[in-house]
């Protein structure tokens, strides 16, 4: 049986190495999350082919570190798409748990998933990512799940139109973030948030139009993948 001063020592010693793996976690994460959030940015801008250097230095990380939690740009291209999915299913679940007002959950979600500029990322990275890859998959079926509900809840409150659909909203919402040909996307940007109040008046019920054609359902929109 060891001495009190060595069983000391050693739980000293774990203590410390306890400390340390917790703080390599903890540093890993926070790398991770800055190489994406630096990712979305370039990928906005410069499209897939964004110089991955440029990337690593725009989020304080050396080379190496990017490729140990990317290896190739495949991988964080599909990281990208599957942080910003998830963020917006996010905001989804705030706007539902956290807002009475059923038109003002759908109006904060819509202004939350426009700001993850989706509709300038999907053209620029679609060829480079599954989306039936099972974890894109299971992230794309929880925005689909959960906006589905913010806008039946404001449909039977009779606080939203009723000739629309989930499919209506999600074309809405990735073609108000995509850039005009020839015009940078910081050039939009100063705009964005007042279309976007445009569309979102437009959903109001009672409708003041009558709407050409038919309700987009998610169904149609996925049909032909």
């Amino acid at each position: 049986m060891g001495s009190p001063t060595a069983t000391t020592k050693r739980a000293g010693i774990e203590c410390v190495a306890g400390g340390a793996a917790h703080k390599g976690r903890a540093d890993a994460v926070r790398n991770r999350e800055r190489i994406l959030a630096a990712a979305r940015e370039a990928f906005v801008i410069h499209g897939a082919d964004a110089s991955l250097d440029e990337i690593a230095r725009t989020a304080g990380v050396g080379n190496a570190t990017l490729y140990r939690h990317f290896p190739d740009r495949d991988a964080l291209v599909h990281g990208v798409m599957h942080a910003v999915t998830e963020r917006i299913a996010d905001r989804a679940q705030q706007a539902l748990t956290e807002e009475e007002d059923s038109f003002e959950a759908l109006r904060s979600f819509v202004f939350a998933a426009v700001e993850e500029r989706i509709g300038a990322l999907c053209p620029m990275l679609s060829g480079r990512f599954d989306p039936a890859e099972p974890q894109c998959l299971a992230s794309r079926k929880r925005v689909d799940g959960l906006t589905e509900q913010l806008i039946r809840r404001a449909q039977r409150a009779g606080e939203v139109r009723t000739d629309i659909d989930v499919g209506d909203v999600m074309v809405a919402l990735s073609q108000l973030t995509r850039p005009l040909p020839g015009v940078g996307c910081g050039r939009l940007e100063r705009f964005v948030e007042r279309h976007v109040q445009l569309y979102v008046d437009g959903l109001r019920a009672p409708a003041r139009s009558e709407l050409p054609g038919h309700a987009a359902t998610l169904e149609e929109l996925r049909e032909d993948r």
